[in-house]
């Protein structure tokens, strides 16, 4: 492995390339510490430190590195690009226009992408004045009593929103020029960034605290057991045996060639864990703005809010394997999967053209779907329940999905060098 990257930098075409993503990739990180006019910086330390258990946007603040909790100007981290392109994706089965400019190639994609960014700078300014709205009524970092923004007049809180604001389009534009010149795909190899830079304080507190020597090696373990799994699993997948007859067009024959349909066992990814953590977080978010003394409000933080309470362990479950299911049938179509087929002479062994195919790839991918979608629900809890067990808290950023990225991120990445490295007659990564 560390010989395959010592001859991808002495590649100059390749080292150039990954230079530049490692230039991005600080870049991100550097903006995340950069507080946004109008804050109190040393009044939101002070927040944190007296606020650390605070679960509320912990899913938003791993996703931005620990940034939104800075109130930096990177606040919002990479969550409205991934909103966005979320909401694209599902709107392609509402609406009819986002079906035809899919199926028109790299125009229809780039119209799409398009309609993604503008999407994506309003989810920024509605996210934006969100948080603006908790940092000043105190939701956001609950039980401290310092001012985080001293000075709030609406000039301020206006600048604050332009800044957030632009600080996503900012990431956005990184991602962008990553995946263009440099290795891998940009905006998940910033989501693995911050996700990965809170590991080390997340390693320095389990081993720093009361916690000892042998809950730390407890913690490390199963997080390489599970890293284990994952990487087992991503890279298991369900081959459909698919072929082409043969047919002249003109006077040359095309055709006669064997391949496959790949079919992974997690196809959703990490899609299914996000939309489950998000809408356990609503009923939260409801809660804070309710009476704390209210029957309802202690209900919801005994039951719903507490990751060790059994009743947000099962909803959680449901909700991962529901949206696996749902999230999987929107982005694998096998109706148009046996039409394209049909159209360009292909057929799978023992199966009819047509509607025979699109029935046998539905009863195959809800067969695989169903392990797969109790997959993410096992590495969404283990990390929870044995830290739990162990008794060193449910909020340290080893949870499933960090996970999930980390791993599928790290993988892809890897894959990509290793092919620019055989285009190049070298030995991969793999031998």
């Amino acid at each position: 492995m560390l010989s395959a990257f010592a001859r991808a930098f002495r590649t100059p075409d390749l080292r150039r390339k990954l230079l530049f993503t490692i230039g991005m990739m600080v870049l991100f990180r550097v903006g995340s510490f950069l507080p946004t006019p109008g804050v109190s910086y040393p009044n939101v330390q002070a927040c944190i430190e007296q606020t650390a258990d605070n679960d509320l946007l912990g899913l938003v603040n791993l996703f931005s590195g620990g940034a939104l909790l800075q109130l930096s100007v990177f606040s919002l981290g990479i969550m409205p690009y991934i909103t966005a392109s979320i909401i694209v994706q599902l709107l392609r089965v509402v609406i009819p226009k986002f079906e035809e400019l899919h199926k028109e190639g790299q125009s229809g994609t780039a119209k799409l992408t398009q309609y993604t960014r503008y999407l994506t700078i309003g989810l920024a300014i509605l996210q934006s004045t969100t948080i603006i709205t908790f940092a000043r009524s105190g939701n956001l970092f609950q039980g401290c009593t310092l001012e985080v923004i001293p000075n709030d007049t609406p000039l301020t809180l206006l600048i604050m929103v332009i800044t957030m604001t632009a600080g996503t389009g900012l990431i956005m534009w990184f991602g962008e020029l990553i995946t263009e010149r440099g290795v891998g795909n940009g905006m998940s190899l910033l989501i693995f960034t911050s996700i990965a830079a809170s590991f080390p304080g997340a390693l320095w507190s389990i081993a720093g605290g009361n916690n000892g020597v042998g809950k730390f090696v407890a913690v490390l373990a199963i997080v390489v057991l599970v890293i284990g799994l994952v990487v087992f699993v991503e890279q298991s997948q369900r081959r459909i045996p698919v072929q082409y007859a043969k047919r002249m067009v003109g006077r040359r024959m095309y055709g006669g060639s064997s391949t496959y349909i790949p079919i992974k066992i997690n196809m959703a990814g990490v899609i299914p864990v996000i939309f489950a953590s998000s809408l356990l977080a609503v009923p939260t978010l409801i809660a804070q703005f309710g009476d704390a003394t209210a029957g309802w409000v202690q209900w919801i933080s005994v039951n719903v809010a507490d990751p060790a309470a059994p009743l947000h362990m099962a909803i959680y479950i449901v909700l991962i394997i529901f949206f696996c299911f749902f999230y999987t049938a929107i982005t694998f179509n096998p109706d148009e999967v046996a039409d394209n087929m049909k159209k360009y002479g292909g057929f799978i062994p023992g199966i009819r053209a047509g509607r025979p195919t699109a029935e046998y790839l539905d009863y195959v991918i809800t067969r695989i779907t169903t392990p797969g979608s109790l997959y993410l629900a096992l590495v969404a809890l283990i990390p929870m329940i044995a830290f739990i067990v162990l008794g060193v808290g449910a909020n340290i950023p080893f949870g499933g999905a960090s996970i999930l990225i980390v791993v599928g991120v790290g993988l892809e990445t890897v894959k990509q060098i290793e092919s620019q490295l055989q285009q190049r007659h070298y030995e991969g990564f793999l031998r």
